[in-house]
């Protein structure tokens, strides 16, 4: 195993794309120079650094708060998991602290609530005495909608589970099986590699 396997460090996106489909991880391992930026990743750049200058002017009633500090683009990292990220927006209450997520959609897939839950957990490790973290919300931009989501037991396995198969997928190098769904292939940056991929 070299030092680069050893000391990489899975992103908070990276489980996000493993649950969507678990070679585009492989990719980036293995052939880390040939990802292209295409124009939805350039489209969701822009929608997040709206959103954020809209954030700020509003109140939290979209949270269904009344109060509470914001905290925009919050570095997260733990060298136990390892695992980083960058949290869009962090919500603290005099109870507890909530992790928010922008998303360019119009829909809440297990994938994007996977990521959420993964902010929470850096969350509760950067803060191991403070607040709890118990909850979350996914706002999506499009609807101007921010929705609930729990961080419950099933989860927080879930996440455990995928951090697992994202480490032994860049310690053993080895290619996984392709996406369950074939038509989401169709517009991946990446299907030019998938030759078992017939779409």
């Amino acid at each position: 195993m070299s030092d680069g396997v050893e000391t990489f460090t899975i992103r908070v996106i990276d489980l996000k794309q493993y649950v969507y489909c678990p070679r585009i991880l492989y990719y980036q391992v293995v052939l880390p120079a040939v990802r292209p930026l295409t124009y939805k990743m350039e489209a969701g750049i822009t929608a997040h650094q709206v959103e954020e200058g809209r954030e700020k002017r509003r109140s939290l009633r979209s949270y269904g708060l009344a109060d509470g500090e914001c905290t925009f683009n919050v570095p997260l990292f733990s060298a136990a998991l390892g695992l980083s990220g960058i949290l869009d927006m962090v919500i603290e209450t005099e109870t507890e602290l909530i992790p928010v997520d922008y998303k360019q959609s119009r829909k809440i897939g297990k994938h994007v609530k996977l990521q959420l839950m993964a902010y929470g957990r850096l969350l509760e490790l950067a803060h191991p005495t403070g607040k709890p973290v118990q909850r979350g919300f996914l706002y999506l931009i499009p609807e101007r909608k921010a929705t609930a989501v729990p961080f419950t037991p099933s989860l927080r396995r879930q996440l455990n589970q995928a951090i697992t198969g994202l480490q032994q997928i860049i310690w053993q190098q080895q290619m996984p099986a392709p996406a369950k769904q074939p038509a989401q292939c169709v517009d991946c940056e990446f299907r030019r590699f998938c030759n078992d991929v017939v779409t």
